[in-house]
């Protein structure tokens, strides 16, 4: 594994992708368990690394999988991080080619032989990619092993470099693809660290990957910011009936179906960057909350939904989603009323005014001790099962709406999972000075590495950034108070969840990734994106 003295960036950083790639980590596997310490190991055996600092970072007691933490020290306390996750989406999708799907220098030629014939515009585009020999698949190789490989390439140079300035912090982190629970680990490791090595830390790069069905000019990119993902979920209580005297009742599943036509799409959540189009709310799930098939018409029924944001707050993003379901279920109990014709029946929704809506944290105020102590306990049992965790949450809600003894029809909205906040470069000096260096290589990027690198506001994608970089902690109060899984299931720390590191995205850029098809465009990967990272590191250190 361990490379010649002075192998140069490009070949270190392809050796250091094609041996992470080969070391499958699946989310949730024991292989992503047991990557840490063979990572740890790896870089422990590295004639180059032989004075660094390497351990690794459990990311709870017991729970098998860890953050790798490496230490290369220049001169100064000045530090910047270089950070990315390890582990990859299931390989199961590659069918008769799993096997190959971590081995780039077999699968790529497989690939190319079983798309042939294939029709599709994806396939036909990557058939051009591989027969032009700058593309190499692989599962992990784009998201996220080549953005790792490219920060030892750099970790490789800044150790054998004489009387380096500064110092820099690797880490790779596990779970990025489920919870976080890696980089939210690390972020709460880092004030411990800095205190513990004198060490003060000064940006943090993110190693993520950009999809780019073009050029590359879309993946070429510097992220100097990353969006915000909440889920918002509306747990709706209606009034059961026979389905052979509809009018006797109030069906849940009729009023979720009818916040999520209201939610779909809202302008009112879509959230506008700067400079790019936000992204729609969208349906993530719906369900009733009937455990089989029988006709009576569903009494409650629970609805989730994916909500992006650039710069609004979970308060704010909450208030909108709160008054379009309360729009939703009045207009819907209206429309049901004017279907009641004269002739009609007297029907239950005759006495109804308007649907309640409730924050879950009203419905939780409504427990007595000994219903705290029962829904604190359904909580603790559900944290340990495999349920999603906005199944969790479904689940605590209905129990906590039982033992409160409100009666329905009525909404009862909260959040069902982990929190993504945005986060933004501050205007803090050492955030205006990454900034400026990001700006300085967008600039001078043709020139100096032969093809275009721009700047842009955010990162596309849900990113570990949102724990690293500098974003509004105090604004997860709201959070905290209606997701009912917080203490259990979520778990977020009292004090400093965030480390509130200026924090940038610098990664490699392909095709398709979380697909059988993801490939790598190996040319930026190996030979310009290490130099990038590099002249990144020099700039924020020698300012230092």
């Amino acid at each position: 594994m361990n490379g010649g003295a002075k192998e140069g960036l490009p070949a270190c950083a392809e050796r250091w992708a094609l041996a992470l790639t080969e070391r499958r980590s699946v989310t949730g596997s024991e292989d992503e368990a047991s990557f840490g310490p063979w990572l740890a190991g790896k870089l422990r055996q590295e004639t180059a690394f032989r004075h660094a600092e390497i351990w690794t970072i459990e990311v709870e007691p017991g729970d098998g999988r860890h953050c790798v933490a490496m230490l290369l020290r220049g001169g100064g306390r000045a530090t910047v991080v270089l950070t990315g996750h390890y582990d990859t989406v299931t390989t199961r999708d590659y069918g008769e080619l799993e096997d190959l799907a971590t081995r780039p220098g077999l699968l790529t030629p497989a690939l190319g032989k079983t798309l042939a014939t294939a029709e599709t515009a994806a396939a036909r585009r990557a058939r051009v990619d591989f027969a032009s020999g700058e593309f190499l698949a692989g599962r992990g190789l784009l998201d996220m092993k080549a953005g790792l490989a490219a920060g030892l390439a750099v970790c490789t140079q800044f150790a054998e470099s004489i009387n380096p300035a500064g110092n820099i912090f690797f880490l790779a982190v596990p779970d990025e693809e489920n919870n976080s629970a890696g980089a939210r680990r690390a972020a709460q490791a880092l004030p411990t660290i800095a205190d513990e090595c004198q060490l003060e830390f000064a940006a943090a790069i993110n190693l993520d990957a950009i999809a780019d069905d073009g050029d590359g000019s879309k993946g070429r990119i510097i992220a100097l910011g990353t969006v915000g993902k909440l889920l918002p979920t509306a747990y709706v209580v209606g009034v059961p009936a026979h389905s052979g005297f509809p009018l006797n009742g109030l069906n849940a599943a009729t009023l979720a179906a009818a916040i999520a036509t209201r939610v779909e799409w809202a302008p009112e959540l879509t959230d506008q960057s700067r400079s790019e189009p936000g992204t729609p709310a969208s349906l993530l799930s719906i369900r009733d909350g009937k455990a089989g098939y029988d006709v009576t018409t569903p009494a409650s029924a629970y609805a989730s939904f994916n909500v992006l944001s650039y710069r609004r707050t979970p308060g704010e993003v909450f208030d909108r989603f709160e008054q379009l379901c309360a729009q939703a279920a009045s207009t819907c109990l209206g429309a049901l009323k004017q279907r009641l014709g004269p002739g009609n029946e007297p029907a239950a929704i005759d006495v109804v005014d308007n649907i309640a809506l409730y924050r879950y944290e009203a419905v939780a105020d409504r427990l007595d001790g000994k219903a705290i102590s029962r829904v604190g306990a359904l909580g603790a049992s559900l944290a340990a099962s495999e349920l999603s965790l906005p199944e969790q949450c479904r689940l605590v809600i209905e129990e906590a709406w039982r033992l409160s003894r409100l009666s329905g029809p009525a909404v009862v909205i909260g959040f069902g999972s982990i929190p993504y906040l945005p986060t933004n470069l501050s205007q803090t000096p050492a955030a205006r000075r990454l900034r400026a260096i990001a700006g300085d290589i967008a600039a001078n990027a043709d020139g100096l590495y032969g093809c275009t690198i721009a700047c842009a506001d955010y990162f596309a994608g849900i990113s570990d950034m949102s724990f690293f970089g500098e974003a509004a902690e105090s604004s997860l109060d709201v959070v905290a108070r209606n997701t009912p899984m917080w203490s259990d299931g979520v778990r977020w720390p009292a004090h400093r969840g965030l480390a509130s590191i200026p924090t940038i995205n610098i990664g490699p850029w392909g095709r398709d990734y979380h697909t059988p098809l993801e490939r790598l465009h190996t040319g930026y990967a190996f030979s310009v994106l290490p130099r990038v990272l590099s002249q990144t590191c020099r700039a924020l250190l020698n300012a230092e």
